[in-house]
């Protein structure tokens, strides 16, 4: 389990890691400082969310731990735990293609709408952490 105590970090490989599914109520810490953005996250068993200057950028019902989160400009990396099957949205490019890899396993081409939701459910556990490779096509 590799749950997040301070609910949000920035990591040495350079990624941010986030949320905590364990807490029972729900807990939340604003204007944390990476990369020149202010990032907000709310987590706690049933749900996490994670927004950047003020925009969304992430959401797990339920709640999730999410693991060296990468952002670039075809896409996101991050690795992510829970406790059972999860709906995670990530916000991308609006009306764009992407490829989504869950553990290198293809689970299709999704296409965004038109405001840049991209919406993928994954069965997770806590003791291990599922890769999550997000790539535009």
């Amino acid at each position: 389990m590799a749950t997040i105590k301070e609910l949000i970090r920035t990591e040495a490989a350079g990624g941010i890691s986030f949320g905590n599914y364990e807490l029972d109520t729900k807990t939340k810490l604003s204007d944390y400082e990476y990369d020149g953005d202010l990032y907000k996250v709310k987590t706690f068993k049933e749900i996490t969310k994670l927004e950047r200057n003020g925009m969304f950028v992430y959401e797990s019902v339920p709640g999730t731990t999410v693991l060296d989160m990468k952002i670039g400009n075809n896409g996101m990396v991050f690795s992510v735990e829970g406790t059972e099957n999860t709906q995670i949205t990530v916000e991308m490019e609006a009306d764009c293609e992407y490829k989504v890899l869950l553990d290198d396993v293809s689970v299709g081409h999704m296409k965004t709408n038109l405001g840049g939701k991209l919406s993928f459910s994954a069965d997770l556990s806590p003791d291990k952490a599922v890769c999550v490779e997000i790539e535009k096509l």
